[in-house]
């Protein structure tokens, strides 16, 4: 229904994690180069246990790339320096979660490149620079999951 991309994601366990929420919720996982990690990296395997063989997960040279192999999706950012919150967008079928590299986020150019309503964030507390990869990637696709009444959840 939904998918998730990783720009240049670098720790393992945070995609491994995110495997095992995608094989959960139903969603895709689509991977950016260049990756900080082997795809069979031990610590990968062990996040995501035996959830890999539940996910359909892709590995693109190039956002463009990505995009161009979903048929140019509609893309929701996340990134902690967007305004809208994430709670105030309406996913369709189809839609894109894109999620930045853990230590730095997603491009400027990036986000630029989209819409403010697309452009979302999650509410934290001030001072504070970011939730955990793999924790926000979760409240997104459940947000989204939830507006389609966990379709086909148990």
């Amino acid at each position: 229904m939904f998918s998730v991309i990783l720009y240049e994601p670098e720790i393992p366990p945070n995609t491994g994690n995110i495997i095992r929420l995608c094989a959960n919720t139903g969603t895709d996982l689509h991977l950016v180069e260049p990756l900080g990690f082997d795809l069979d990296e031990k610590r990968l395997r062990r996040a995501g246990l035996d959830y890999r063989e539940f996910v359909d997960v892709q590995t693109h040279a190039s956002l463009d790339a990505c995009l161009h192999s979903l048929g140019r999706p509609r893309v929701f950012a996340l990134s902690t320096r967007n305004s809208t919150r994430y709670d105030a967008a309406t996913f369709r079928e189809g839609d894109a979660l894109l999620f930045g590299p853990e230590t730095r986020g997603l491009p400027l150019a990036v986000l630029d490149a989209l819409p403010p309503e697309q452009r979302l964030r999650l509410p934290m507390q001030a001072g504070n620079r970011s939730l955990n990869l793999s924790n926000s990637a979760a409240v997104v696709v459940y947000e989204a999951w939830r507006q389609y009444d966990f379709e086909g959840g148990a």
